[in-house]
């Protein structure tokens, strides 16, 4: 498995949560885990997922990422599970 740690932030508004999976469905992204909450005005989400199946290079993801964070008015970033893990062995 290839884990990722997909972060998504952004104004609150009706479909964000659709967006994003809609995204992740369309490059076969299994989503593992996921966590939202509303802070103040703000939605804030953790998505762990399996990148296993995707067709697409990691770069060509974090391109596509960047680009839906413009189209969709969010910040949304991936980063590999193994930088989490590096951060817990310091």
């Amino acid at each position: 498995m290839n884990h990722s740690v997909i972060t998504v932030i952004g104004k609150d508004r009706i479909g964000i949560v659709y967006d994003v999976s809609k995204l992740l469905a369309e490059n076969q992204i299994n989503i593992l885990n996921i966590s939202q909450q509303l802070m103040g005005e703000f939605f804030t989400m953790i998505i762990l997922v399996d990148t296993a199946q995707c067709p697409k290079s990691r770069q060509e993801m974090l391109d596509i990422f960047a680009q839906a964070s413009q189209a969709l008015a969010l910040d949304i970033r991936m980063q590999n599970e193994e930088l989490f893990n590096a951060m817990h062995r310091v």
